[in-house]
């Protein structure tokens, strides 16, 4: 692996990790409202936020730039104030990355929030305690494994991403070159040998992923 490879590396760690961190803060919270809450239009909602699991990626992305391209819904007011477009920046490969990656955790994490036994939940509120406290101190450190194993699952879908992160990013050498990207740029220049290196790299990683969630689904309350 040269440096170009290296970087491309770098960056899908980057991009995986940070959109992690959003999928997971973003997801529990919605997991938690669909598990626990109910009121009119949950499944509505949740078909909304999961769309992107079954929509091609290349349909995300064109969603994707109708709102946050530089003449977008949210895109047009955000370059007027700031003069700065997420459009081909590693940054819109986190929001591409996030987008997609957030349908996994919140199927995961809803299943194990509902899985929760709804007797300790109701003890809890008897003992006196808030709903903020029984989520801290019940019903979350119950579902961390669920929740866990969709943080794997993931990052692992965030890393493997490409069809929107090349719509929204673009293909922009030591720039917006995510490991997918680098892969599908070699591969169509007939580099062959570099190819198969991140290729190797890559499916490992993803195999090493995918046993390490199903550990934690296994053991899902």
């Amino acid at each position: 692996m040269d440096s170009s490879a290296w970087f491309s590396l770098r960056l899908s760690l980057q991009v995986a990790s940070l959109a992690t961190i959003m999928t997971v803060l973003v997801g529990v919270a919605l997991a938690y409202l669909l598990a626990l809450k109910n009121f009119r239009g949950k499944e509505l909602l949740d078909m909304f936020f999961t769309l992107p699991l079954v929509l091609p990626p290349t349909v995300t992305g064109f969603f994707l730039i109708v709102i946050f391209g530089r003449n977008g819904f949210l895109g047009r007011p955000l370059y007027s104030l700031t003069g700065w477009s997420v459009m081909f920046t590693w940054q819109a490969a986190v929001l591409a990355s996030f987008v997609v990656a957030l349908p996994l955790m919140i199927k995961t994490a809803r299943a194990a929030l509902e899985s929760v036994d709804r007797n300790l939940i109701n003890a809890s509120y008897t003992l006196g305690h808030s709903q903020w406290e029984t989520a801290l101190r019940v019903i979350l450190p119950l579902a961390k494994k669920g929740i866990i194993a969709g943080a794997v699952l993931s990052f692992a879908r965030a890393m493997g991403e490409f069809g929107a992160t090349l719509m929204l990013a673009g293909n922009i050498p030591g720039r917006t070159d995510t490991m997918p990207i680098a892969i599908y740029s070699m591969a169509s220049s007939g580099e062959w040998s570099r190819s198969w290196v991140m290729v190797a790299f890559f499916t490992a990683a993803s195999g090493v992923f995918l046993y390490v969630a199903n550990l934690f689904s296994r053991r899902t309350i």
